[in-house]
């Protein structure tokens, strides 16, 4: 069985709720258990991310999909020390082959959130993962990809409540892209 882990930093908790549409979209797929696992502050001691246990749990999966909010044109602080705890994991290239994919949300419709999802497919390359974007078309009438990305999921949320954003084309977005990993690792499985 095929394991998808999401793994994300949110500051506001609308990272999370798209977090948790991709997660709805990875476990769509008959067969695939998943991992929610969010990134908390506690973790970081000194400026190193340690947890032991996340890491047993992303050494487990087949497929990693990277979130975190984006802050000031990349990944927020807390994601990026869990990044470069991984640094053990390129040494041992214990990652690679994995299927990758990320997300974002910032609140302008662009925010650079483009520098936060290179910046993951980036962290992706150096674990020697292989890359999963999206090939929906922005469809004005659903709002699926209304962002038009293609490297990952962009979300776009302010200081509204979380009930109110991402909204749900953003969120039915991330759930397209946790499918869609989803099924790539149960093919990559047979």
């Amino acid at each position: 069985m095929p394991t998808v882990s999401v793994i994300y930093f949110s500051g506001n908790g609308h990272t999370a709720k798209l977090a948790q549409a991709v997660q709805k979209g990875a476990a769509s797929v008959a067969g695939v258990k998943t991992n929610l696992i969010s990134i908390s502050g506690d973790d970081i001691t000194k400026g190193r991310y340690v947890n032991d246990t996340v890491f047993a749990q992303l050494d487990a999966s087949d497929a990693i999909i990277f979130g975190s909010a984006t802050y000031m044109g990349g990944p927020a602080a807390q994601f990026k020390a869990f990044a470069d705890a991984c640094g053990g994991k390129w040494y041992t290239s214990a990652w690679t082959d994995k299927i990758s994919a990320g997300f974002t949300v910032s609140q302008g419709a662009s925010g650079d959130k483009l520098s936060t999802l290179h910046y993951f497919f980036t962290l992706a390359m150096q674990l020697g993962m292989v890359w999963i974007g999206l090939t929906e078309l922005p469809n004005p009438a659903t709002g699926i990809n209304r962002l038009s990305s293609y490297s990952g999921v962009m979300g776009q949320a302010g200081q509204e409540p979380t009930d109110i954003a991402p909204n749900a084309a953003d969120k039915q977005t991330g759930e397209i892209l946790g499918k869609r990993v989803a099924e790539y690792a149960v093919k990559l499985k047979k």
